[in-house]
């Protein structure tokens, strides 16, 4: 621990690769960076090299890399990085060590899509549970992007989740700022415009979304914003599924764009849908709720925490059917959709926005780092 009264707390800020990645975690970090920054600490951000997850251990035996953690008054880490430091933290006696989880790597590994009933799949289930188990008890505390994440870590620690020492600061949707409350002439406005945002991936359910709106008899069209890169193979099944379903040129592939093309893509659509298998968050329906997007939501994850029937849909995993009872009733009634559309826009007004989440996180580190004169 860096330790005395003099200079500004020193944070360590532990993060695979760099931070201007483009999913949501990686934006939190960005965020929750510049914040300590803007606010006068001083972040050292610690890059790891990703890989895959038990060659990752060796991360822990890089020479220096417990001399710079120790250099802190406090250190975060992404807890996605826990393999890379989880025998790391075991000489950290006189640093705090704080994992800012956004998900559980077990959870993850466990769902059925992920992990198969093989003895191979098995195995690799058991060792990330333990890994991550090993690692978030021998935490000092929590960072948590959602009461369903904080709940979640307090079942695998084995702690009720009121004696944790930990902060539930969910992320906001102000990024891309807010779009003016959708009018009566484009609420009325044909087709009816749907627009997914998000890495073409499997778990995101973009095919599950495709055959929704394939059930549904009325004119609609399809905007996929997001990488087509990190999958191939998932985003040549699901333009195959679209032709095979007969409804290929409904549904646009635009790739990544950047921040303005994305505001314009969102003041145009109708409604924001990503019935992902699972979101830890959802920070991207709060984004389409600032342009007032009702959200068709993934109904595992900290999205039923913001998501309802008032301001969108919550979609169990991998079920078209749901995704069109959700979105042909808005297609046939645009009153109920600018019901809807204005019900999404309050919610996001209510929500924080990103400065009161990182302050928050701010105020909490300060505790941990015992050391409150830092922050006034």
């Amino acid at each position: 621990m860096a330790g005395g009264g003099d200079g500004p707390l020193r944070v360590g800020f532990v993060v695979y690769g760099e931070l201007d990645e483009r999913s949501g975690g990686y934006l939190y970090d960005r965020r929750l960076v510049d914040h300590l920054r803007g606010r006068g600490l001083d972040v050292d951000v610690i890059s790891l090299p990703e890989r895959r997850y038990r060659r990752a251990i060796a991360t822990n035996a890089t020479p220096g890399l417990v001399d710079r953690l120790r250099a802190c008054d406090v250190v975060v880490q992404d807890a996605f990085c826990h393999p890379s430091v989880v025998l790391c933290n075991r000489r950290l006696r006189d640093t705090p060590v704080i994992a800012l989880v956004h998900y559980l790597r077990s959870a993850a590994t466990r769902r059925p899509w992920r992990g198969g009933t093989t003895a191979t799949a098995r195995m690799r289930v058991w060792t990330v549970t333990a890994l991550e188990r090993a690692y978030l008890r021998g935490v000092d505390g929590y960072i948590h992007n959602s009461s369903a994440t904080r709940g979640a870590v307090a079942a695998l620690v084995g702690t009720p989740s009121a004696e944790l020492h930990d902060v539930v600061a969910p992320p906001a949707g102000d990024r891309l700022g807010t779009g003016r409350s959708p009018s009566a002439e484009h609420l009325r406005g044909e087709p009816f415009r749907v627009v997914f945002v998000g890495n073409v991936t499997p778990r995101k359910g973009v095919k599950t979304l495709i055959q929704g709106l394939a059930r549904i008899d009325a004119p609609w069209e399809l905007r996929v914003v997001g990488d087509t890169a990190v999958d191939p193979e998932c985003v040549a099944d699901a333009r195959t599924l679209a032709k095979r379903r007969g409804v290929a040129e409904a549904v646009s592939f635009l790739g990544r764009v950047d921040d303005e093309r994305l505001r314009e893509e969102l003041r145009d659509a109708h409604v924001l849908a990503v019935p992902s298998r699972y979101e830890p968050f959802g920070i991207v329906y709060l984004e389409g709720m600032a342009f007032g997007l009702p959200a068709i939501a993934a109904a595992r994850g900290g999205a039923e925490e913001f998501v309802n029937d008032t301001n969108g849909a919550l979609i169990p995993p991998e079920d078209p059917a749901a995704v069109a009872d959700a979105i042909e009733p808005l297609i046939r009634d645009r009153d109920r959709l600018g019901r809807m559309s204005r019900a999404a826009r309050e919610t996001f007004e209510r929500h924080p926005n990103w400065e009161d989440t990182c302050d928050r996180i701010r105020r909490f580190l300060a505790g941990v780092a015992d050391r409150p004169d830092r922050y006034q």
